[in-house]
């Protein structure tokens, strides 16, 4: 895999649309930047790994959470 990755490359592996990966750049979630003339947007790979990392984590907290009885329930 190659270290910088296109916001097509990005959109691909998650299987979302390019408009979807630019909003996740666009709203800070996912770090890029602009190289080159025409300001392409690139994803360091190592930070893609992070974010893939990072939703999982908070797939799981929100799914032992689920799990978790109500406390406050009468």
């Amino acid at each position: 895999m190659p270290r910088f990755l296109t916001l097509a490359d990005v959109a691909e592996q998650l299987q979302i649309s390019a408009a979807a990966c630019y909003n996740l750049v666009h709203s800070g979630e996912l770090p890029a930047f602009q190289i080159g003339g025409r300001g392409q947007w690139r994803v360091d790979e190592a930070r893609f790994e992070e974010f893939i990392e990072a939703r999982h984590a908070a797939a799981r907290s929100m799914l032992a959470a689920q799990k978790e009885p109500a406390s406050d329930q009468a």
